[in-house]
């Protein structure tokens, strides 16, 4: 019987140059095709060999790379990372490319590929690895973050003297959404080759209060991976948050309440930026607790490696801070079964992948 674990050894093998039989050709596409984990990436007996040698192209092409000091934005070595890299980033890379090109094919240059997520569900290191592959595909593929888009230092605490709710960056209303839009329209107007600016912006600055730093200076992108905790996100109706006891913890006093209403009516000038998205995944937790769980860890092994880091009681204080802005419940979760979704990647207490959606399709299916 063909398992999971007898098509790892042959795919590392594979990637790595070994010719396999065609018993274990055959192996690995009865493994692909079975109907949940074929309608995954929309293949069937019909395209499944033209999809595997895709597939496998690509993933030689990228060990090629880490074996001549390409890193994954991972630890340790590639193979430990062979079960994500098949079942989801190079089906995912080759989706977007051809997403893309067919786009070009109208005129229409730039894709803009949105990843939602919240804290610690690896939307960055998603959107990395990605840039990687895209660029092995021919793509012109770069990542700017939501962060990116944040007020300087100084705007902000204005802000907070206006509104001293506004304590930390992140929630709506700290981000200069004008600057994204001009960033997209830049990118939009260009010629293929011409270069263009993509904002950025340096946490560490102020003391980890952060600011924003000198624009990246870049070939226009043919791909623009759009990342953020709030990507996407859209606005309640403001009768949302008329009752207190209707609201998800940890929205629990009167100030939360009227926090929370205040950040979704500021989620409204966001809109005309969304409307650059041209496709939108979701990372979504099986518990969106896991986020406080898993950005204590990394700040654990910062410290661990002799960096600065927050505290547990840090971390959990700044976390508490995003759900009382936009709570998950109330503005991740609709997305994931929203028709305007392209792709929801579930995630377990481990990061491990436990089920790929398909919102627009209205399918749940097993990862391929």
């Amino acid at each position: 019987m063909t398992t999971a674990s007898t098509i790892w050894p042959i795919l590392t093998a594979w990637g790595s140059g070994e010719i396999p039989t065609i018993a274990q050709r055959d192996q690995v596409m009865n493994w692909m095709v079975d109907p949940e984990r074929a309608a995954a990436w929309q293949v069937d007996r019909s395209s499944i060999s033209a999809a595997l040698d895709s597939r496998i192209r690509l993933l030689q092409s990228i060990i090629r790379q880490l074996n001549s000091g390409v890193e994954l934005p991972l630890p340790g070595d590639w193979t430990e990372w062979i079960e994500p890299m098949w079942t989801l980033w190079l089906p995912l890379a080759l989706r977007i490319d051809r997403t893309q090109r067919h786009k070009a094919s109208h005129a229409q240059h730039c894709l803009v590929q949105g990843i939602l997520g919240g804290q610690g569900t690896g939307k960055t290191t998603l959107s990395r690895i990605l840039q990687l592959l895209l660029n092995m595909l021919g793509q012109e593929a770069a990542v700017m973050s939501i962060d990116d888009l944040y007020l300087t230092y100084a705007e902000r605490c204005k802000l907070k003297r206006q509104d001293p709710r506004f304590v930390w960056r992140g929630p709506p209303g700290t981000h200069d959404v004008d600057l994204g839009i001009r960033t997209f329209k830049q990118i939009g107007h260009a010629t293929p080759g011409q270069q263009v600016e993509l904002p950025r912006f340096d946490k560490s600055l102020y003391g980890g209060q952060g600011d924003r730093t000198q624009p990246t200076l870049t070939t226009a992108p043919t791909v623009i991976l759009f990342e953020g905790w709030c990507v996407g996100a859209q606005p309640l109706d403001a009768d949302a948050f008329a009752d207190l006891s209707a609201l998800p913890k940890p929205i629990d006093t009167e100030a939360d309440r009227l926090f929370a209403r205040e950040c979704n009516a500021r989620l409204m000038a966001y809109l005309p930026l969304w409307e650059y998205l041209d496709s939108l995944i979701v990372l979504q937790p099986e518990d969106y607790r896991f986020s406080r769980q898993w950005r204590q860890q990394a700040e654990r092994q910062m410290i661990a490696r002799g960096k600065s880091g927050l505290l547990d009681s840090e971390v959990a204080a700044f976390v508490t801070y995003f759900w009382q802005a936009l709570h998950p419940q109330l503005f991740i979760t609709p997305l994931t079964r929203s028709d305007c979704t392209d792709l929801v990647i579930t995630l377990n207490q481990d990061h491990r992948v436990s089920k790929l959606a398909l919102p627009s399709s209205g399918g749940t299916l097993k990862p391929m």
